[in-house]
């Protein structure tokens, strides 16, 4: 066979391979051809309703397979569900390159950029089934919406432990050595109760009040869990050319280095970013009813999540490497082994925290029955 029929071949079946791909579309909706469409804000329960978002909502009480088919359909989930999902899948393929230089099984000192790894894929994918999920009944809304708290609570862990593990100096280490990851455990659990609590109270509560009981104790877990990031960073604001800084690396071992910083002061802004968009419903209270579909606050804060978490685990990975004389010294093979006992501790109380909520829910949801 020559060589201009081997290459008309695989031309043709990369014409054939477009072409199954232009079809993809109307093979989804052949799949799926009595999918109802969305509805109204009007036509769905006042607690299904977001701000300022008039359509695309998904009809209730609908079968499993519709609400994990509508991953392919338009509506005002849609976005929220493909953001945190491309997320969780980045980070399995940062997991992949890192595995190849990162003796993760071998070395027990990687342990804790695994609990980052892990914990990251894990809150994008509880996110992304929560949104997926969770109109399908009331029920569904508080049980999935809770499972995405305890994925939010994890995570925190998990940037507790890179940034006390490889982040933190040697003086702020020796203040808070023996109490930075029990406190880290504890308000992880207070953040996870509160985002529950405030999700319970949704009927009773005050929308401003539901959202500092969420968005506090989470404020304090973040403030602690990234305190030796700051601390980094504040001293590198107060020190631009690194000097001093550089006087402690020769003492100290820390092998501080600006390519690791900057991905920390990334991972800061994006969060805080992410923040002001969780918390302000922009750019939809400017334009009620035209973002239905695109450009929800909910969206940008996704997508500022997914960065801060990219750089976090970029910054965490450069000071595995380039600060292992300082925290070698500071802590031992068995610390690493203890606080992923920590981590597992911390998904177990988490769970619970979220089960007795759910317990709650039905017995909310129950008495409504009764009523009736």
């Amino acid at each position: 066979m020559d060589m201009a029929t081997i290459v008309m071949e695989k031309i043709g079946r990369l014409f054939i391979n477009l072409q199954q791909l232009q079809r993809l579309p109307q093979m989804l909706t052949e799949a799926a051809p009595s999918m109802p469409a969305t509805v109204r804000d009007v036509e769905v329960p006042r607690f299904f309703r977001e701000r300022h978002i008039h359509a695309g909502y998904r009809p209730l009480h609908q079968g499993w397979r519709y609400y994990f088919l509508s991953l392919f359909q338009r509506h005002n989930e849609t976005v929220n569900v493909w953001t945190h999902l491309l997320g969780a899948v980045l980070v399995l393929v940062k997991m992949a390159q890192l595995s190849e230089t990162v003796a993760f099984w071998e070395d027990p000192h990687s342990w804790p950029l695994l609990v980052l790894l892990t914990s990251s894929f894990t809150y994008m994918l509880c996110s992304a089934v929560a949104h997926l999920l969770a109109g399908r009944s009331e029920l569904c809304h508080f049980s999935f919406f809770f499972l995405d708290y305890v994925g939010v609570a994890q995570y925190q862990y998990g940037s507790a432990v890179v940034h006390f593990y490889y982040a933190v100096r040697q003086d702020w280490h020796g203040c808070v050595q023996g109490v930075f990851m029990p406190v880290a455990v504890l308000l992880c659990c207070l953040s996870c109760l509160g985002c529950c609590y405030g999700k319970y109270r949704n009927h009773s509560l005050p929308p401003w009040v539901r959202k500092v009981g969420q968005v506090v104790p989470s404020a304090l877990a973040y403030s602690w869990d990234t305190s030796p990031v700051f601390q980094r960073m504040f001293l590198r604001l107060v020190d631009p050319s690194g000097h001093g800084d550089a006087a402690a690396n020769a003492q100290t071992g820390s092998g501080d280095n600006d390519l690791a910083l900057t991905f920390h002061c990334g991972q800061v802004t994006f969060f805080l970013l992410s923040a002001f968009f969780f918390t302000h419903p922009l750019p939809e209270r400017l334009f009620p009813g035209r973002c239905d579909f695109l450009l929800q606050g909910h969206q940008v804060f996704h997508i500022f999540l997914v960065m801060c978490t990219l750089s976090q685990i970029q910054a965490s990975y450069l000071d595995f490497l380039g600060r292992r004389g300082l925290y070698t010294r500071l802590h031992g093979e068995n610390e690493a082994a203890l606080f992923v006992g920590l981590y597992v501790f911390t998904i177990v109380a988490c769970a619970g925290i979220a089960t007795f909520m759910v317990g709650r829910v039905k017995k909310l949801l129950d008495s409504k029955e009764k009523i009736k």
